[in-house]
């Protein structure tokens, strides 16, 4: 398997269409684990949709898989790519069962966002988390994540509008002319 970036344990790469079987059958095992914060798509026709959005300006996806099995562990995605003087996104990401608490999805996170800071020369992330979701709070915070606001109502996430708390990261080191 060839990966963007791997940390021996861990690798980054893009899903493929012929990802959509094992894709599938793990968010359906992972229902339960990921209810009420999100929703992976679990069917052929919204996987063929996921793929679709990340193909798209402004919008990129990972797989994180177990480099020893090649198996996915989970995915992360960054939406709203804007250039210019920004140079930012928003971070997603879900671990996918019998991966969720091993490392996998830190080590693959952190993969994503070194990545998006070089390949992407992104400057900003950003990860909009639900109050009461602990896992993904620690796992931000971990990663270097800064509690930067709170946003009521902010998206619409299983049946209801949702109240959020922006975190954010961004690149190490001295900033570059974005305009440049």
């Amino acid at each position: 398997m060839r990966y963007l970036r791997t940390d021996g344990r861990v690798g980054i790469r893009r899903p493929r269409p012929t990802d959509e079987a094992e894709f599938i059958a793990a968010a359906r095992r992972s229902r339960d684990l990921h209810h009420p914060w999100l929703s992976a798509p679990d069917d052929p026709e919204r996987f063929a949709a996921y793929l679709r959005k990340i193909r798209r300006r402004g919008d990129a996806g990972y797989l994180f898989c177990d480099v020893a099995s090649g198996e996915i562990a989970g995915y992360a995605n960054i939406s709203g790519i804007v250039m210019g003087a920004l140079r930012g996104g928003y971070l997603g990401y879900a671990a996918f069962l019998p991966y969720a608490g091993t490392g996998h999805a830190s080590a693959g996170i952190r993969l994503v966002i070194a990545h998006a800071f070089t390949a992407l020369g992104l400057h900003r992330l950003e990860a909009n988390i639900q109050p009461g979701n602990e896992q993904s709070r620690r796992l931000a915070r971990r990663l270097g994540f800064r509690l930067e606001g709170f946003s009521p109502d902010y998206l619409f996430i299983d049946g209801a509008w949702r109240d959020h708390e922006r975190w954010a990261i961004t690149a190490p080191g001295p900033a570059g002319d974005p305009t440049g």
